[in-house]
C-alpha cells in the first residue's frame, strides 16, 4: 500500500453494458495478471494498493458475479439509480456513500492503470479539492480523485440530463473543486482502454 497523506475511498465503475465489446469487460482476464484475476478484481486491487480505505463496486443488479465482491475485498455494491446514464451516476453514488473526504474513481476498461498514478494524484489533493489528469484538451475523468463537495455539481448535472464528464470536470476546475495535472508521455499508456483496442 502506498503511503498517502489523505484518507480516501475508491470505486470501480463496472456497470456499463459493454455494447462495443460485446461481452462484460469486468469478467475479462486482466492482461498480464500473474494471479489470473478478472478485470473487476484487478481494478479493486489497484485502488487498495493506492491506499483506499474502502473500495466500492458500481455494478448492475443483473451482474450476478458482483454478489461475490465482498470476498474480493469490496465494501459494498452500488447499483445505479439512473441506469444507462453513464459513469457519472456510479461516481456520484460512491461520493454519497463514502465516509471519506475524497473518492478515487477507476473505470473497468483501463487495464494498464496503476496504483502509482493514484498516489501521484492524492499527493496533490487538499480539503475540498480533488485532482484529474488531462491529455491535450481532454480530461481523464475515469481515473481521478474527486472531493465529496463535487456531489452537488454532479446532482445538478444529472438533474438537467447532462451526463458528460468533460463538462463536469471543466465546471469543477472553474469552481476550484478540481486541480489538473498533465499526463506525461510515459503515463499515456495508463489510459489505453479496450475500446481503443488495448487488450494485451
Amino acid at each position: 500500500m502506498l503511503a498517502n497523506p489523505l484518507a480516501f475511498d475508491g470505486v470501480v465503475l463496472a456497470a456499463g453494458r459493454s455494447t462495443r465489446m460485446g461481452r462484460d469487460k469486468a469478467l475479462l482476464p486482466a492482461p498480464g495478471d500473474e494471479n489470473g484475476r478478472a478485470m473487476w478484481q484487478r481494478q479493486g486491487a489497484v485502488l487498495r494498493a493506492a491506499g483506499a480505505s474502502s473500495v466500492f463496486l458500481s455494478a448492475r443488479p443483473e451482474q450476478e458475479w458482483a454478489r461475490n465482491s465482498a470476498k474480493e475485498g469490496f465494501a459494498a455494491v452500488l447499483h445505479d439509480e439512473m441506469p444507462g446514464c453513464g459513469p457519472m451516476v456510479g461516481m456520484t453514488a460512491a461520493l454519497e456513500r463514502s465516509a471519506r473526504s475524497h473518492v478515487a474513481v477507476l473505470a473497468i476498461d483501463l487495464p494498464r492503470m496503476t496504483a502509482a498514478w493514484f498516489g501521484k494524484l492524492i499527493e496533490r489533493c487538499d480539503a475540498g479539492v480533488g485532482v484529474v489528469g488531462r491529455r491535450g484538451q481532454f480530461f481523464e475523468p475515469l481515473a481521478a480523485i474527486y472531493p465529496r463537495e463535487l456531489m452537488w455539481l454532479a446532482w445538478e448535472a444529472l438533474a438537467r440530463g447532462d451526463y458528460a464528464l468533460q463538462r463536469l470536470g471543466a465546471t469543477a476546475v472553474e469552481k476550484g473543486l478540481l486541480r489538473v495535472i498533465e499526463v506525461s508521455e510515459t503515463e499515456t499508456d495508463f489510459f489505453e482502454n479496450w475500446n481503443e483496442g488495448a487488450t494485451s
